[in-house]
């Protein structure tokens, strides 16, 4: 009796020890790709990895401030540069991003209407996923047509579906691939008209959110260049060497950052008041 006694406590303070000391995973290890990594992702630059896209960020900074350096011999004038110069290819990219985003968001009823059509003639499921690396729209192709290279060689659809969502990158697609996925996994008989309501619900949000980005278009344009004009003013004052040189003061320093910290407030203000909802990739 002793010996059974003895033998629960011991189980137990081992459970005990196990719940405090066992090394548990990581939690970094847990987590998804970074904002960086996603920006790229979305951008359709899933070959650039995040650490050489902050070292070319790095590279522009530091040889627009070397050669504005030289220019106007003015350090602050040098830094402002470099840091507006560091600054652009992240802008280049989310701006790529956004193009490829509204274009897959043109093109995306196009492609469900493939599928549905292809599902009604009676083509299996992933022939007709398939099928859009040849028929469906030109943005889509090069992502499905890989999906059909990897279905072929291993033929594991859901694996394949999942390589697709990382190359689409797209919040529309995540939706359209796990509806896929549940009709291929529990079948789906309603997937034709599923397909053919999802049409008519990108086909309006896409109406919808065009007509309002043509409204604002002239305003948040009229904004950038308001922001950007004191700094080509500035850039095209670096020529001159007694005049730029004023900005190597004190006085004239304090200027420089109080001028960038309001362009930069404005800027994402504005930014921020004219931003339109965009939809999350809930489903990654």
């Amino acid at each position: 009796m002793g010996a059974v006694v003895g033998l629960g406590v011991g189980l137990g303070l081992l459970l005990v020890w196990s719940a405090f000391f066992v090394p548990r995973t990581p939690r970094s290890a847990e987590r998804g790709p970074g904002a960086l990594a996603r920006l790229l992702g979305r951008a359709g630059l899933t070959s650039v990895s995040p650490a050489s896209f902050v070292a070319l960020c790095a590279l522009c900074g530091t040889a627009a401030a070397v050669v504005l350096q030289a220019v106007s011999r003015t350090p602050p004038i040098a830094l402002v540069f470099g840091v507006l110069a560091a600054y652009l290819p992240y802008a280049l990219v989310s701006a790529r991003a956004r193009t490829r985003q509204a274009e897959f968001a043109d093109v995306w009823p196009d492609a469900v209407d493939n599928l549905a059509s292809a599902v009604r003639a009676g083509l299996s499921l992933p022939d007709a996923v398939a099928g859009l690396g040849e028929r469906g729209p030109e943005a889509l192709r090069p992502a499905f047509a890989a999906f059909a290279l990897d279905y072929q060689v291993t033929g594991r659809f859901s694996d394949c579906l999942d390589r697709l969502k990382e190359r689409l990158a797209d919040p529309v697609g995540d939706r359209v691939v796990e509806g896929l996925r549940i009709a291929r996994e529990v079948g789906g008989g309603e997937l034709g008209r599923l397909l053919r309501n999802l049409s008519g619900y990108l086909r309006d949000d896409a109406r919808l959110r065009s007509e309002m980005q043509s409204r604002q278009a002239w305003t948040v344009n009229g904004a950038r260049l308001a922001v950007a004009a004191p700094w080509l003013v500035l850039l095209m004052m670096s020529f001159q060497g007694e005049v730029i040189r004023r900005y190597a003061t004190p006085t004239g320093t304090a200027i420089l950052v109080a001028g960038a910290a309001v362009c930069v407030v404005a800027y994402r203000l504005m930014m921020r008041i004219g931003r339109l909802p965009t939809e999350r990739r809930i489903l990654r």
